[in-house]
């Protein structure tokens, strides 16, 4: 047992049998390997749970974690830190370890001159977000890895994203640099503290912005016109190269659609749908979608998948077969959620964070084929249909091999709207099983399998809303058990961590673990309309306002009364990747007062449009999520007060209005509301008028 386990951890850190022996360390018992080479070299990472952190454990760098210690030693040795800030997935993280972390000459100076902090993104994004934008204010970029040197006061003073071991044209190596700095601490180190101390002011400054003088019908107006101007007419998306999915600016445009029937809106969001689908940003063996695409065209992707983005763009595909009934949407939430449920899924229930870019050291090896590895695979002529299918070809699409895609295929025509179509039955799709258990036993893909609170709150939510649409029961079920599961890690404690994995929960959860958390609750019981999903929400909600809420200017600070001090305080006022923190609080607070009625919801959804308002006048195609917010509260949906007798009647409630309705269910009759003729009653309002009670 003890071999097994030592084995798992050579494999863990990508270590090979085939690099051990490259490395002339290979040992006859692997048990010797693993404590006589590996165990050596481990820092001070050694005891972390993160998969990103224990990647790094075994380098000759004598790392730390976040931690006061690191700190403490920096002070005592008058040294600067040097932090790096990455994730497991990250494809040039890996590139930037495997040339410089793994280096020994990169180790020694790193180790004589600096204190090296490392830090996972995912489980930090305070950290994460605060030194980015000392990054941006450096370079005016960003990205990860992220490089920052900072003073023992936690103050940077100089930053920037990958830097190669050796310099070339221009770039400065990591080397060089880490030299250039460890010489101005020594020589210069005034200028770099005044510098420091200028940035760290700018990171403290806290946005001051008016309040908008625009309606939030005239915001989202703004926001679809810029949508209109930047769309990109023959591929989707908008702008150019990268493209990232941004699937909450779809929902956006939809919702928008759906309220104010602008044609054009829906069309650019189906048009970069289907394009997505089509691309290779889409994976056709084994579905899901990957990060982003690096060209125009969402053929040829930064291939990790992270469990976000697949979250979003479950919610808009639903949202899109909801409005259209294509079923290509349906297809696509098919193949993602069975990509999330047997890839993505712990056994309890529990949602992984991403799956790697990378295989054996290679970006995209395990997606690309050959065509003629597919005619051996399933014989000449199915895997000659297989490739035309998939545009497999002898020339390939990307560094000599070929990444399936559909682009060129008029999928709308093919799948059309009402019935189930035969999509699914070609034989290119029948053969896929096949070829999927072909490629994971040719390669693996490293697994993060850290569970976010936040990630799989929006997960959860998704399930729940697909479960809506499409009435599924394996849905609700895997919302309902993500939800159990993360319930059952906090052990009775009413606050939410950050990160679980193998049992050990990481960190006081930030605004946007009870944002998310609290969104994938009110989307549970509108699925399974369960009365205690709703009070749960609630008193979330309660703690976020607690925790988080700027009761003066408004808004929500992103670290909250529980969490680590840092040297700036900030608020999230802007959508990414993902939505920010406020816009997913208005939209939470939106719904617990069309649900409820309550008027402290009410209230606290009026203050945070109107904190959000002054940002999204600023710039309206960065607040989609919180455009969706102000489109909802301007025009709620149905609202049911239903009083039931039977099991069976709540079926049927969910049967006939559970899609797009706000219900709230009642076993009890009151004064308000009582049975009409002893059987099930809904008490229906809509548009500010409430219409006769009717029976079920």
């Amino acid at each position: 047992m003890r071999q097994v386990q030592s084995i798992q951890v050579i494999e863990y850190h990508n270590f090979t049998v085939l690099e051990l022996q490259k490395k002339q360390i290979l040992k006859t018992d692997m048990t010797e390997v693993f404590e006589t080479e590996v165990i050596k070299l481990r820092n001070h990472l050694k005891n972390q749970t993160s998969p990103y952190l224990l990647q790094h454990s075994w380098q000759p760098v004598d790392w730390y974690p976040w931690c006061e210690e690191a700190f403490a030693r920096a002070k005592a040795e008058d040294k600067p830190v040097f932090l790096s800030i990455g994730y497991s997935t990250c494809h040039w993280c890996h590139v930037m370890a495997h040339e410089s972390f793994e280096d020994k000459e990169v180790a020694e100076e790193l180790n004589r001159n600096f204190i090296s902090i490392k830090v996972d993104r995912e489980e930090r994004p305070d950290i994460d977000s605060i030194y980015m934008d000392a990054c941006v204010l450096f370079t005016g970029n960003g990205g990860w890895p992220a490089s920052i040197f900072l003073t023992p006061e936690q103050k940077p003073f100089y930053a920037g994203t990958y830097f190669p071991k050796h310099g070339s044209y221009g770039r400065i190596g990591f080397l060089d640099l880490l030299r250039a700095v460890n010489s101005r601490w020594r020589q210069e180190r005034e200028k770099l503290l005044q510098s420091a101390d200028v940035l760290n002011g700018q990171l403290r400054e806290e946005q001051n912005v008016r309040d908008s003088e625009l309606s939030w019908q005239h915001l989202s107006l703004h926001a679809v016109r810029w949508f209109k101007k930047n769309f990109d007419e023959s591929n989707g998306g908008f702008g150019d190269a990268p493209k990232f999915p941004m699937a909450h600016n779809l929902m956006f445009l939809m919702e928008y659609y759906r309220v104010n029937r602008d044609r054009r809106a829906l069309e650019m969001a189906e048009k970069t749908l289907i394009q997505m689908y089509r691309g290779g940003i889409f994976d056709h063996i084994g579905g899901g979608f990957s990060r982003y695409s690096t060209d125009k065209y969402f053929l040829v992707p930064h291939f990790e998948k992270m469990l976000y983005d697949n979250g979003l763009l479950l919610m808009a595909y639903t949202q899109a077969y909801s409005l259209t009934g294509k079923e290509i949407y349906r297809e696509v939430v098919r193949k993602t959620a069975q990509y999330i449920q047997r890839e993505m899924t712990d056994s309890h229930g529990g949602f992984y964070s991403a799956q790697d870019a990378d295989c054996q050291g290679v970006e995209g090896k395990y997606y690309v084929f050959a065509c003629e590895e597919l005619t051996s695979l399933l014989g000449a002529s199915a895997g000659k249909k297989f490739n035309e299918y998939f545009n497999i070809t002898a020339e390939g699409n990307f560094e000599g091999g070929s990444i399936p895609n559909r682009l060129g295929d008029d999928l709308e025509e093919e799948t059309g709207k009402g019935a189930e179509s035969d999509y699914s039955h070609t034989e290119p799709e029948r053969l896929l099983p096949k070829v999927y258990a072909y490629r994971k036993h040719r390669h693996s893909l490293f697994l993060d399998d850290k569970i976010l609170t936040s990630w799989n709150g929006l997960m959860i939510g998704a399930f729940a809303r697909m479960y809506r649409v499409f009435g599924q029961e394996s849905y609700l079920r895997q919302a309902k058990a993500a939800l159990a599961f993360l319930e059952k890690q906090k052990s009775g404690f009413d606050t939410l961590f950050v990160s679980c994995r193998q049992g050990s929960c990481q960190g006081r959860g930030f605004l946007t673990d009870y944002a998310f958390y609290i969104f994938g609750l009110i989307e549970l019981y509108g699925g399974a309309l369960e009365q205690n999903y709703l009070e749960q929400a609630e008193r979330y909600c309660r703690k976020a306002l607690e925790l988080f809420a700027d009761h003066e200017k408004g808004g929500f600070y992103f670290c909250g009364l529980e969490n680590e001090r840092l040297i700036a305080d900030f608020k999230e006022t802007y959508d990414g990747a993902i939505p920010g923190g406020n816009s997913v609080m208005a939209y939470n607070l939106v719904k617990l007062w069309q649900i409820t009625g309550r008027e402290l919801w009410r209230e606290e959804a009026e203050k945070q449009l109107k904190f959000l308002a002054a940002f999204a006048e600023r710039y309206p195609a960065g607040q989609c999520f919180s455009l969706l917010a102000a489109l909802l509260y301007q025009n709620p949906p149905e609202h049911i007060t239903c009083v039931l007798k039977e099991e069976e009647d709540l079926k049927k409630l969910q049967k006939l209005y559970g899609r797009d309705a706000d219900i709230v269910v009642l076993w009890e009759e009151s004064r308000e509301y009582e049975r009409i003729n002893h059987r099930a009653t809904l008490y229906i309002c809509r548009d500010g008028s409430c219409r006769p009670p009717v029976n079920l």
